[in-house]
């Protein structure tokens, strides 16, 4: 396969290109700035919160196809903040910029490479990273933003599910677990090869028959 993971320079994101990298697929990752010195993956250079530098992702999937885009990126910039202290219109901005704006504007930018995958390999795939966090039927408060993005970002991913069903395009979104990453801290419940193992099975997954999809990184389901 060959494979585009935004956010792929740490945590979860590198995991993944790692993974499908050592399994010998094609893995194009992108970065902020500072690329990981890991020589089978292919690095370019993107900022999800300045949309024209989004135009360095499309050419860097051009001519050929491309079977899968993991929609990684992702910032949490209210953890750890109340509801009467430092949710300011920046923070919501910073949230909603690259967790959903920036998602779209790269699935945007990669669709032709996609739609070439489907016309040579019968459909290609977009999985969205969400957070059972998303989920409004579990709702114990705080961490607004952040929860309000990722219920955005779902909601795009099961949108986007039926409009590009006609075109053979499956797309799923996927909660990775708690996981001990930079964002998830020291107590978060699995470690990062679980998380990734679980992931690269439910993406590998996915087809047009299980399009729409909202599940967990151990196969299940999750309530929107």
């Amino acid at each position: 396969m060959r494979i585009c993971i935004t956010g792929a320079s740490r945590g979860i994101g590198l995991g993944l290109a790692r993974s499908w990298a050592a399994a010998g697929h094609e893995v194009i990752g992108t970065h902020r700035g500072i690329a990981p010195d890991v020589s089978a993956i292919r690095w370019v250079e993107v900022a999800l919160d300045r949309p024209e530098s989004l135009a360095a992702l499309a050419r860097a999937l051009e001519p050929e196809p491309l079977d899968l885009l993991v929609c990684n990126a992702g910032v949490f910039p209210d953890k750890g903040h109340g509801l009467e202290s430092g949710l300011g219109p920046e923070i919501w901005h910073e949230a909603f910029s690259i967790n959903v704006t920036g998602a779209f504007l790269s699935l945007r930018a990669a669709l032709p490479a996609l739609r070439r995958a489907r016309s040579d390999r019968g459909f290609a795939r977009v999985a969205m990273i969400s957070s059972i966090m998303a989920s409004s039927a579990r709702a114990p408060g705080g961490s607004y933003a952040y929860r309000a993005s990722k219920a955005a970002l779902t909601n795009l991913a099961r949108n986007l599910a039926t409009d590009l069903e006609p075109e053979a395009i499956a797309v799923g979104a996927y909660h990775p677990g708690w996981v001990r990453t930079d964002m998830g801290g020291p107590d978060a419940d699995i470690d990062l090869s679980e998380a990734v193992a679980g992931l690269v099975a439910r993406i590998e997954a996915l087809s047009p028959r299980t399009t729409g999809c909202f599940e967990s990184h151990d196969g299940a389901p999750i309530a929107f």
